[in-house]
């Protein structure tokens, strides 16, 4: 079994064939998971990278009959049933499979200007987060220097591009930065005069969630002091900032929160696909022309009661678990169930004490789902010691207002 990809669906299928009777190969070009739902706070200072991301050998040490390698798969050799992948100092390395999983997840996608991303940078790893934490950071030392009040507001102006979960967890966790960790920090600026501008093309924040919720969050991030400008679409991107609906935002820092793609491994495999470039896959997650490739996760397009599954973490989590699951099934002559998603609900957390959750017709927001949210995260992140940090850094956080991981890494010398 040939797994691509270390993320939430990836680890999860590997960790449904523990048991089975077979050779289970784990492919990805790092060396480590990422509990991304909490990458912003990498990004705002919150935590340490450490903390959210787990080598993906020390998952697999108690898994016997898995393998992991860290390449990056550059062919796909479908008929012949096997892949290629580009290992660092080793060459290129051939691996042979009887069943292939593609959990390659997604990157960032700017609608066809690719050019944006030189100037806003997006959210999708431990590089990114450390990156976007650097820039935020430095604009505010650029501004403690600056004798200029133009340069000054420019440097503590922050846009973010997309208003889906990300864009409003990432705009919230600066806004409370700047108001409550950094205000004491500086002798020439005041953080809290921060501008934090969240744009979306949709006609409201978080479009995936009730619209009674969507305003409940915006109602929030006005309350930060987070502008929202929705209906529009980013017409210029560079330094010095964003031309949206014929107006400039002046900023020096941009960042993208907005749409994604599937990794490009999926056009590899030749199978239909959908207008976002996912896998088309059939009710056993399985590809079109050949029944022992699965595609899961962010890789695949997946449609139940007439509705598209959500690119989030649970679907991807039960979508690997499934996977795992028939294929030992298959090897043991059994058979089960088509693949269907239990919908357990959505979350999103808008800074301090409040959060929104929906399950159906459930919709709450509040102290409560933030709690819950809180609580599910917590116990979900895969390492035991990552738990007990991140609640001893939370509680340390809600209590003081600081964040331990305001650091600025030196640029490389010579």
């Amino acid at each position: 079994m040939v797994i691509i990809g270390a993320g939430f669906a990836g680890v999860a299928a590997a960790r449904a064939l523990r048991k089975c009777n077979a050779e289970v190969v784990l492919i990805d070009r790092r060396n480590h998971h990422i509990f991304q739902p909490l990458l912003y706070q990498v990004a705002t200072s919150v935590l340490a990278p450490a903390e959210i991301a787990a080598p993906i050998r020390q998952l697999g040490r108690t898994q016997a009959n898995l393998s992991v390698m860290m390449g990056e798969v550059s062919k796909l050799e479908l008929k012949a049933r096997y892949v290629e992948a580009a290992c660092p100092g080793a060459g290129v390395t051939q691996v042979e499979f009887d069943y292939l999983i593609i959990a390659t997840g997604v990157q960032s996608s700017y609608f066809g200007h690719d050019e944006f991303g030189k100037y806003a940078p997006s959210l999708k790893t431990i590089t990114d987060a450390e990156a976007i934490r650097a820039k935020i950071l430095s604009a505010y030392e650029r501004a403690e220097l600056s004798d200029d009040p133009t340069e000054r507001a420019r440097q503590m102006t922050f846009v973010l591009v997309g208003a889906g979960a990300t864009g409003v967890e990432l705009a919230a966790s600066i806004a409370q930065m700047a108001t409550v960790t950094l205000r004491a920090n500086f002798r020439r600026i005041d953080p809290a005069t921060s501008s934090i501008v969240l744009l979306d093309g949709a006609p409201r924040v978080l479009p995936g969630f009730a619209e009674s919720l969507s305003k409940r969050v915006a109602a929030r991030l006005a309350r930060l002091g987070v502008r929202i400008i929705t209906g529009v679409k980013v017409e210029h991107l560079d330094e010095q900032g964003v031309i949206v609906g014929g107006e400039r935002i002046d900023s020096a820092t941009v960042l993208w929160t907005a749409g994604v793609a599937p990794s490009p491994i999926v056009k590899m495999l030749g199978a239909p696909t959908d207008r976002a470039g996912r896998a088309c896959v059939g009710p056993f997650l399985e590809i079109a022309h050949d029944t022992r490739i699965f595609a899961i996760g962010d890789a695949a397009a997946v449609t139940q009661d007439g509705r598209p599954l959500p690119g989030v973490a649970q679907v991807a989590i039960q979508e690997g678990r499934y996977v795992g699951r028939f294929i030992a099934a298959m090897l043991e002559g059994r058979t089960i169930r088509r693949f269907r998603y239990f919908d357990k609900g959505s979350m999103a957390v808008v800074g301090k004490n409040f959060a929104i959750l929906e399950r159906g017709s459930v919709r709450l927001s509040g102290f409560i789902p933030w709690l819950i949210w809180a609580l599910i995260h917590v116990g979900t992140l895969p390492q035991l010691q990552s738990r007990m940090r991140v609640q001893i850094q939370w509680l340390w956080s809600y209590f003081s207002g600081q964040r331990s991981s305001r650091l600025i890494p030196e640029p490389p010398r010579g």
